[in-house]
């Protein structure tokens, strides 16, 4: 016994030193305000699509399109599995409309297309059948510029914005990114604008057949039955939108101006992410707005703030972010250092003092459509983004700010918890911005071929609020709790698992839901706790880490990977835990191997992403997640081998 403890002793001071140098680390990135943020980062469809933004209006700064021209070389494949193209994330297979986008891109820059790397990426494209069989965002984009005509588009009228609510398709009926994304681009589609391109850079060497030669631009293969009914009505409205009455037209072309005004965002932008802030420059351009119009000088100066710098990677390089995310990275990093050197820590307060003044109380946002009575109290996930704070955050600033413990935040606690509460949905789980947002027969429409029109509840969201919930366990919130847990037990997959729809994948979904049913009061010898658990087990790799291939949410194997990763490890091993598994030998094993990666400087990094926008379509890396979340595992590790009870106390 005495060898034991004196082994136990050792391991837990080198523990002690690997968690201080993460917690120095982490600490000397903290902003002087108190808050934190890291670089998001997708793939190449943001930077390129940006660079034909600047062609399209002809406001093209070269410095600038050289530098993206840099990133975009950088990270084009060069792999038997994608021998030219580019990826949807890192090390993966080629996706052909990224591809076309970036070569696009780059040949709009100057590259010649007779230079190596285009002339690899061209012969890949065109192997996968050509720019024509790109999905429908490609499509538009390409129709944009003439380079293909219009009618390889699904017809979308301007005039859906004027349709009651108890029509079956809706702007209220779609997600916040949906809804944001299409405001602005429905007045594009119907006024069919010609980009400016001084240059007039054309790719027709990137079709196998002459684009308007091609017949079957809106093709399967169709998800179900809705898939061939929308395409009958799209085949029926196409020679009838031509003759739509001009004055209905104006209306709803207004009706997008009323829509996106109030919520242009300042300089953070409509909806705060990319693709509604670019549409919403073009449709200012093409209304004839000048561009020291204050709405289109505002829109495009949005847009300007995601550039970033990124020759930390590869010299002179930059590119474009799809958002940023600096609520979320302030609230992990806080969790994190609380975990390490406890909720007093100065820094832990000085994050929660920058997050307080951001949440957001006085605006009924778009979620209100849907639940008007519930009273506004969220966070959003970027600086600014009033209209649409999500439940995810707000359930995770809200547990640092009770983990705080200062009496001065339980205001805001309130509040919060009153609005997720309010959010539930009929299931008894959560989306992440709407409440009951699951009109799946939207998904079909041959405009949705990402399938990501819809933000239903899903099993992260779910139970980053059960989480919240049980961690203020509040008597009165027990059948909101019950509501939530109930549905997480049918969504749990048969091999123990969850899917995680906002990070990678299984693990991040499991991770998630174990923390949730831990915070709800379930006994860890419950079987839909066992059985996740188990499942984590057996996704353990021979060197102690955890891995997952974003192809997961495609079909590679659930939980598993060629290496082991910081992130998933550390999702891994906190899911373990919150199940009561602290003592068991994989999770020693898992903080042994976080140990053994553990940079100089007190942190980690890795280069697969860790997170999806919209599965099998976009994906996102998450720059502060090893940043954080191995620091948080290793911290509570130690925690709960000095304490008593064995069991986590809190519900992230």
């Amino acid at each position: 016994m005495g060898h034991m403890l004196n082994s136990l002793s050792t391991d837990l001071h080198e523990l002690d030193e690997a968690i201080a140098r993460a917690h120095a680390s982490l600490a000397a990135e903290q902003r002087d305000d108190g808050h934190y943020v890291y670089e998001l980062e997708a793939d190449a469809t943001i930077p390129a699509e940006y660079v034909l933004l600047e062609h399209f209006l002809d406001r093209i700064d070269p410095a600038l399109q050289a530098r993206i021209g840099i990133f975009l070389r950088a990270i084009q494949g060069d792999s038997p599995h994608n021998p030219g193209g580019w990826p949807l994330f890192h090390d993966g297979a080629m996706d052909l409309s990224a591809s076309v986008k970036a070569y696009f891109a780059l040949k709009a820059i100057g590259d010649d297309p007779d230079a190596p790397h285009m002339r690899r990426a061209r012969e890949a494209i065109l192997a996968r059948g050509g720019a024509a069989r790109t999905n429908v965002f490609t499509r538009i984009q390409l129709a944009l510029f003439g380079a293909l005509p219009w009618r390889a588009c699904p017809v979308m009228p301007v005039e859906i914005m004027l349709l009651p609510d108890w029509f079956p398709i809706t702007l209220w009926k779609i997600s916040y990114w949906s809804r944001t994304v299409i405001a602005p681009l429905l007045v594009l589609m119907t006024e069919r604008p010609l980009a400016r391109n001084p240059h007039n850079i054309r790719i027709d060497e990137l079709f196998v057949t002459p684009p308007a030669q091609v017949r079957d631009y809106i093709r399967g293969p169709y998800r179900s039955a809705w898939g061939h009914a929308f395409k009958a009505l799209d085949s029926a409205l196409r020679p009838l939108e031509r003759h739509f009455p001009s004055r209905s037209r104006r209306r709803a072309i207004q009706a997008a101006i009323d829509f996106i005004t109030p919520r242009l965002n300042g300089e953070d932008g409509l909806g705060a992410i990319y693709p509604a802030m670019a549409n919403t420059v073009m449709m200012y351009h093409t209304l004839g707005y000048a561009p020291d119009h204050p709405d289109y000088a505002t829109a495009w100066a949005a847009v300007r703030k995601l550039i970033t710098d990124a020759s930390d990677r590869f010299a002179g390089a930059a590119y474009v972010q799809p958002c940023l995310s600096p609520i979320w990275d302030t609230s992990l990093a806080a969790h994190a250092l609380a975990e390490a050197a406890g909720a007093g820590d100065a820094r832990v307060a000085a994050a929660c003092d920058w997050l307080i003044p951001r949440q957001i109380l006085d605006v009924k946002g778009d979620w209100a459509h849907r639940k008007p009575d519930a009273p506004p109290g969220g966070w959003a996930f970027q600086y600014n983004n009033a209209h649409y704070p999500d439940v995810d955050d707000t359930a995770v600033v809200g547990m640092i700010l009770d983990r705080n413990g200062d009496p001065a935040h339980h205001e805001a606690v309130e509040r919060a918890r009153l609005w997720v509460l309010g959010m539930q949905s009929q299931s008894g789980g959560w989306g992440a911005f709407d409440s009951d947002n699951e009109f799946t027969y939207l998904n079909h429409i041959p405009f949705a071929d990402h399938g990501a029109l819809l933000d239903p509840p899903t099993a992260d969201v779910t139970a980053r609020c059960v989480s919240f919930l049980g961690q203020l366990n509040h008597p009165e919130d027990r059948i909101a709790i019950d509501r939530g847990v109930a549905y997480l037990r049918r969504d749990q997959e048969a091999d123990g698992s969850w899917f995680g729809r906002w990070g990678t994948n299984y693990i991040y979904g499991t991770w998630s839901v174990l923390c949730a049913l831990n915070a709800a009061g379930l006994d860890h010898d419950d079987p839909t706790i066992t059985r996740a658990a188990n499942w984590l087990i057996s996704k353990q790799r021979a060197d102690g880490g955890w891995g997952e291939d974003c192809e997961s949410y495609a079909d590679a194997p659930h939980g598993e990977y060629h290496q082991s990763l910081p992130s998933q490890t550390a999702w891994a091993l906190l899911g373990l835990m919150a199940a009561g598994r602290h003592d068991h030998p994989a999770v020693a094993r898992g903080i042994a191997w976080l140990q053994s990666v553990q940079e100089a400087d007190g942190s980690w990094t890795e280069q697969p992403y860790n997170a999806v926008g919209f599965p099998r379509v976009f994906y996102l890396r998450y720059h502060g997640y090893p940043r954080f979340f191995p620091l948080m595992a290793m911290a509570r590790y130690r925690n709960l081998s000095l304490g008593n009870s064995g069991r986590v106390s809190y519900g992230f």
